[in-house]
């Protein structure tokens, strides 16, 4: 590793970050796992950890946009939108990385924990919430409680019209 390399310890992940949702939560304890490979990573095998979880990355964020589509919530909401800036950010870094910049490539990895940790609290813990307010099962996309949809899409930024299992609304 240069000289430069983070002496931080990245995210780690922890049951305060677990959602309820196994696939969802799989997926995030990966994800943190990732970044802490890529932060941790000597600089040969650095670009090729952050291609991994930059694939990662996208399957992680093409599911979950399904899930929101699927489900009532809007295709252009700003949870997608935070998707889609984070991996258009990734990839630059990558760029970045190929350029020699990879102590950058490693802040950045160590960045976007601090950001999943957020994201996950806060936007995909309304998700989750909706999820399973209707029902929905991950892994066969079916809903067992059709009812509980919004009767409109769910705008803004996570859930603002999402309703809990006791009916109330939730705040993004």
């Amino acid at each position: 590793m240069t000289t430069a390399t983070l002496d931080r310890t990245p995210v780690q992940w922890s049951p305060n970050l677990g959602l309820d949702m196994p696939v969802m939560d799989d997926t995030h304890e990966e994800c943190v796992s990732l970044l802490a490979e890529v932060v941790q990573a000597p600089d040969e095998t650095v670009l090729s950890r952050w291609a991994v979880l930059i694939d990662h990355t996208q399957e992680h964020f093409d599911r979950e946009d399904q899930w929101m589509r699927d489900t009532g919530f809007a295709a252009d909401n700003c949870h997608t939108t935070q998707h889609n800036v984070i991996l258009q950010v990734m990839r630059e870094g990558g760029k970045r990385g190929l350029m020699g910049e990879l102590d950058l490539v490693r802040q950045m990895a160590y960045e976007l924990g601090l950001w999943l940790a957020n994201h996950i609290q806060s936007m995909d813990a309304a998700l989750a919430l909706h999820l399973r307010s209707i029902g929905f099962d991950p892994a066969t996309g079916t809903v067992t409680n059709p009812q509980a949809f919004a009767s409109e899409e769910i705008q803004g930024c996570g859930g603002g019209s999402a309703h809990s299992e006791a009916g109330q609304s939730v705040g993004a």
